[in-house]
């Protein structure tokens, strides 16, 4: 595998070595020795999967307390992947990467505890992946606002997104729970 940087160093894409043929492909989509020897030293305990349709925005969520780690990708579809540093001690606080995600290109998002993560679905629908490093705990869970004009993602222009009430009802970072 590949393990590529984004313009936030601690957040990084993984593109998988894929094997593929008439039959189809294979690929190890985690293998914890791999990961490690790259750097990504995570102790996963829950996956979860999502099935959205066009145009819904889920996030920009984190946990104040039991930090999640996420690696993420899409099985179907595709979609625009956020990650927000929301770390006060990081000289990138506040700063975003978005990247695109695909069943097409296979790749993953590792993001790191400390970071609020969303993603807007492009296709008919998407089916959207991810390992996260601790549970999730609802009493901690927080929503940052997905259009803050503080933060400036630039999300894919032309799709209205369909937002859940908690996504509606997110925090602008100026008023947003962060970490040390």
């Amino acid at each position: 595998m590949r393990v590529l940087p984004t313009s936030l160093p601690d957040v990084l894409l993984i593109e998988p070595t894929v094997f593929e043929d008439a039959r189809g492909f294979f690929f190890e989509s985690y293998n914890r020795k791999a990961f490690a020897d790259a750097g990504i030293d995570a102790d996963f305990v829950q996956d979860n999967h999502s099935r959205s349709r066009h145009g819904v925005l889920r996030g920009l969520h984190y946990q104040i307390e039991h930090a999640q780690g996420k690696l993420v990708r899409v099985v179907a579809g595709e979609v625009h992947d956020v990650a927000v540093d929301l770390r006060r001690s990081s000289p990138r606080f506040g700063r975003h990467v978005g990247v695109r995600l695909s069943a097409a290109n296979r790749r993953m998002l590792f993001v790191p505890p400390g970071f609020a993560h969303g993603f807007l679905v492009l296709s008919d629908a998407a089916e959207f992946v991810y390992k996260t490093t601790d549970y999730w705990y609802p009493a901690h869970e927080r929503t940052l606002r997905w259009n803050d004009p503080a933060l400036g993602i630039a999300w894919p222009e032309g799709i209205v997104p369909t937002l859940a009430p908690k996504d509606a009802a997110g925090v602008p970072l100026a008023d947003a729970d962060t970490y040390d």
